[in-house]
């Protein structure tokens, strides 16, 4: 690859890379903050390859002026601004959900949390006969 077809699509290589460091957060890490984090980075990284996307080269703002010809589509843009804010609730909303779950069970862990939870579905299975 030269170094032209490296710097023209920068922000793809950038947006992938940004793609997989997220999911393999989500995936790998048993930290539920962790997993936030991750989720937030591969939401960042939706939002850039949809701002690329939407770019054009000598566009410019689509405002009729005389002598311009080519414009820029601001839909993406638009989206990207409302898909932001969704990304933001939905990272409250998680991070919500991680505190209660912490007061819950005392740790964000995802493998502690499911051997407290089958300790205590065995307890009550024990406690109403269910064990035969």
């Amino acid at each position: 690859m030269t170094l032209e077809v490296v710097l023209g699509n920068f922000n793809y290589i950038v947006a992938v890379i940004l793609l997989m460091a997220g999911m393999y957060t989500v995936i790998a890490r048993g930290n539920l903050i962790k997993k936030i984090v991750g989720l937030s980075i591969f939401q960042a990284a939706v939002f850039l390859i949809y701002i690329s996307i939407g770019k054009v080269s000598g566009g410019t703002a689509p405002i009729v002026a005389p002598g311009i010809e080519t414009y820029s589509n601001p839909l993406p843009h638009v989206l990207i601004l409302t898909a932001i804010v969704v990304g933001v609730a939905t990272t409250a909303l998680g991070l919500a959900l991680v505190v209660r779950i912490h007061e819950a069970y005392g740790t964000v862990e995802e493998d502690e949390i499911l051997e407290l939870d089958q300790a205590l579905n065995q307890g009550l299975d024990k406690e109403l006969g269910g064990d035969s």
